[in-house]
């Protein structure tokens, strides 16, 4: 099976050959990827290196966090892509960003106001959880148009953090 991976505004191809082997834009891996105690944490190994990855659903794909970064992804199959395609212009686009918390915790700082000019990549707020800080970064430049939360504030998984426009 195909799929069609978008990562910060980079698509790629993914067909999974089989449970230990992908080919990622015609590129052949050798993979294992297992749960941890049934939660949303996977111990990854990709040609031998490993990776701590934790994958959250969100509203239009997974929040995916590698090494402290948070990556917004979006996976389609081959059919899935050409309806969406298809349905391109009928459906208008949601200008507005929400941060979700990928995962519960603890918010320790926000480093940005209302009504503050934000590029791609710049840190809208650092959140712990499970003794790990991670930053959590805007996917797109905007504006934060509203901010849901303050440092010292504990925030469920999916709980809306702050808006960008």
């Amino acid at each position: 099976m195909k799929y069609v991976t978008t990562i910060d505004d980079h698509e790629h191809i993914v067909e999974i050959i089989d449970e230990h082997h992908v080919m990622i834009d015609g590129i052949h891996h050798d993979i294992d990827l297992e749960s941890v105690g049934g939660q949303p944490i996977y111990s990854l190994l990709v040609g031998g290196r490993s990776f701590e990855v934790h994958v959250y659903p969100a509203d239009n794909g997974y929040q995916v966090l590698v090494h402290g970064s948070l990556y917004l992804a979006r996976v389609e199959d081959e059919r899935e892509r050409r309806l969406r395609a298809a349905l391109a212009g009928a459906i208008p686009e949601n200008r507005e960003y929400q941060l979700k918390a990928p995962m519960p915790g603890l918010v320790v700082a926000v480093p940005v106001i209302e009504g503050q000019a934000v590029e791609k990549g710049d840190v809208l707020l650092i959140l712990e959880s499970m003794k790990m800080q991670n930053e959590l970064k805007s996917p797109r430049a905007g504006k934060v148009f509203r901010v849901r939360i303050k440092a010292g504030d504990s925030v469920e998984q999916k709980q809306t953090l702050l808006s960008v426009v």
